[in-house]
């Protein structure tokens, strides 16, 4: 997802432009998702609210890559957007351009405990993941949406797996899903219509998402620490 118009960054760049460690964040998160094995197929949304962004997307989309124009009417209005796109299929991760350090290790470890979820056979959880706001402090990066959960404030990260169930289109999870954290604690919502999960990591990886310029001074020293 790499259609927002990024305005609390205050960077000459669209924000998935901006650069972490000499590259685009857009670029190194399309990398991480590559490398993957765990994924398939990558497929890039974009909107008319970053036209730099959609055209150098064109312009560089390897060959197992789709560019999925959106309205940029928001994210969730652009998501749905790309879900209901022929070419892709359910369940589908879900990734935003704002997380410089993420890693393919990093995505298939989300995609490993998805698929450890074992759900029936007629339905598919969807699963956020968050990490521990504590972490972010730590870090020194902005936490701007947080929530509390299980006695924790959790921050959610950007990367989602969007499941469905039978008869249902399929859309974002929600704020109120039970946890599924690395810690082995876990609950289930109960109810007929939804499967929704929360996957509670440490990796700090995921905890860094660019919003602001000090966000990325941070992003920046933890890329080039990596090296």
């Amino acid at each position: 997802m790499c259609g927002g118009r990024g305005t609390r960054l205050d960077s000459p760049q669209e924000k998935p432009l901006h650069e972490v460690a000499g590259r685009p964040m857009v670029d190194r998160v399309r990398g991480a998702l590559r490398r993957a094995d765990r994924v398939e197929a990558v497929h890039v949304v974009t909107a008319p609210n970053a036209p730099r962004t959609a055209r150098h997307v064109a312009e560089t989309a390897a060959s197992h890559e789709t560019v999925i124009e959106a309205p940029g009417e928001g994210y969730v209005a652009d998501l749905g957007r790309a879900l209901r796109d022929e070419r892709v299929t359910i369940p589908i991760l879900t990734v935003v351009a704002d997380l410089p350090l993420l890693a393919a290790d990093a995505v298939d470890t989300v995609c490993d405990h998805y698929a450890a979820l074992a759900p029936e056979p007629t339905a598919a959880p969807s699963l956020t993941v968050c990490v521990p706001t504590a972490l972010k402090e730590a870090l020194g990066v902005s936490a701007d949406t947080t929530r509390a959960h299980g006695g924790r404030e959790l921050a959610p990260t950007g990367v989602n797996v969007v499941g469905r169930v039978a008869g249902d289109g399929g859309g974002p999870p929600t704020d109120d899903a039970p946890t599924d954290d690395a810690s082995g604690a876990n609950g289930t919502d109960t109810s007929p219509e939804h499967d929704e999960r929360l996957y509670v990591t440490y990796d700090a990886r995921l905890a860094v998402n660019v919003n602001r310029l000090a966000d990325a001074t941070v992003a920046a020293r933890l890329a080039e620490a990596e090296r």
